[in-house]
């Protein structure tokens, strides 16, 4: 662009100068001795002028088509901030959604709590009178076990407004404090690599990833289903159809990325964001006090 205006300030200037010494021109054209050199010296003058409306030109082209970028990113930067502005209100959404869902198990929690702590009693008096097993809803043998005091969070303060305190949870219960809802990048990286390992040495080992995205995704406690898969199936290692490791209905499937995603989806829209009394009763109602204490007890494990 600055070449370009050098260029039209010289043509603006010749032809200044040309337009001055009009009364010279004429001399010129008259003085010419035949028709021949009166031809030359009008070609002569028309190239000069010619040359002087190209640089011009030129310039006038170069401003509107930088007029025209400029617009057009102009356009561009605005249409990004209105994506962005609507990512970000779709982000927000999300986790408020998901942190609703949260407040609300936490309240159905609270609900429950005798029925949660009479569960608990249950199993651990089966394992003192040495009793080890149970059958679950699908006819698989699963392990009793006891909820111990779950595992801090590193997020800090409880997310779920204050309906429960992170660490205020008794074990006869799921801490729904521990799960923070944030932006989906940030959450799978923290929870994919708790399941990793959660998983490590079993056949649903390096899935921690799908279960993260797929509890992001539909809103559930990214504990709830890889803690039934240990129960249902030892992780994946006892499997009454192929990749159905959560005694789960009657389907199998090809891979583990899809069972995954689809049990969470299933757990979303059929039974709850977490772990409870009503999930359990309704999950495995034979043995349902074992059931909800064994899932709990692989929940706070993670």
């Amino acid at each position: 662009m600055p070449e370009l205006k050098r260029e039209a300030a010289s043509s603006i200037n010749s032809s200044y100068k040309l337009s001055q010494s009009s009364n010279g021109l004429i001399d010129m054209l008259l003085s010419a001795e035949n028709f021949n050199d009166l031809v030359s010296a009008m070609n002569y003058l028309d190239i000069i002028a010619g040359k002087n409306y190209q640089a011009i030109d030129r310039l006038v082209e170069a401003r509107e088509q930088a007029q025209e970028t400029q617009d057009k990113l102009a356009a561009q930067k605005t249409e990004a901030q209105n994506a962005q502005a609507k990512a970000e209100d779709a982000m927000n959404d999300a986790i408020a959604a998901r942190k609703e869902a949260q407040q609300r198990a936490a309240k159905e929690l609270a609900a429950q709590q005798a029925e949660a702590q009479k569960a608990v009693e249950d199993a651990e008096k089966a394992e003192k009178d040495g009793q080890t097993t149970f059958k679950t809803e699908s006819g698989n043998t699963a392990t009793i076990s006891t909820p111990e005091a779950p595992q801090k969070s590193n997020d800090g303060a409880s997310s779920n407004g204050g309906s429960q305190k992170q660490d205020s949870a008794t074990p006869s219960t799921p801490n729904t404090g521990a799960v923070t809802w944030s932006a989906r990048d940030e959450f799978v990286k923290k929870w994919a690599s708790r399941i990793d390992a959660y998983l490590a040495g079993s056949p649903m080992a390096g899935h921690g990833k799908t279960f993260a995205e797929a509890a992001y995704d539909n809103g559930v406690d990214p504990r709830f289903s890889p803690a039934i898969a240990n129960v249902e199936s030892s992780k994946g290692l006892y499997c009454f159809k192929p990749h159905n490791a959560w005694g789960w209905g009657s389907s199998g499937w090809g891979d583990w990325d899809s069972a995954i995603r689809d049990h969470v989806a299933g757990l979303a829209s059929g039974y709850g964001y977490t772990v409870s009394v009503s999930v359990a009763k309704k999950y495995c109602p034979p043995n349902w006090q074992f059931w909800y204490s064994a899932v709990l007890s692989n929940m706070n494990s993670i």
